[in-house]
């Protein structure tokens, strides 16, 4: 009989119902944040491979050499065609014949 009393007071208890899940979330969330946040600065620690860094400093592109490379290319003779969506036929879309492009294949 105590026990049932003293459940049904907990259920009604809105502390117990609504703040100690909310203060749960609060607290269990920093804890979370906590962990992913230092995720971030662990791999700032890690140390690359010599050998890929060294590739990685070889192969460094700069956005004033891609530039170069575009500037001096022609677009003339340039034509905008528009990709397929998922149910058309990407051949009879762009002006291709399927036909033609089977038998270059076999």
């Amino acid at each position: 009989m105590l026990t049932h009393a003293v459940t049904r007071a907990l259920r009604k208890n809105k502390t117990l119902r609504y703040g100690v899940p909310m203060l749960l979330l609060v607290v269990g969330g920093s804890f979370g944040l906590r962990e992913f946040s230092q995720i971030r600065y662990d791999a700032v620690k890690i140390k690359i491979d010599p050998e890929l860094e060294k590739k990685l400093k070889m192969n460094q592109v700069s956005l004033e050499s891609e530039y170069e490379k575009i500037k001096e290319s022609a677009f003339d003779d340039w034509k905008n065609i528009r990709g397929p969506r998922p149910w058309e036929d990407p051949d009879l879309l762009q002006g291709r014949n399927p036909e033609t492009l089977k038998t270059k294949t076999t």
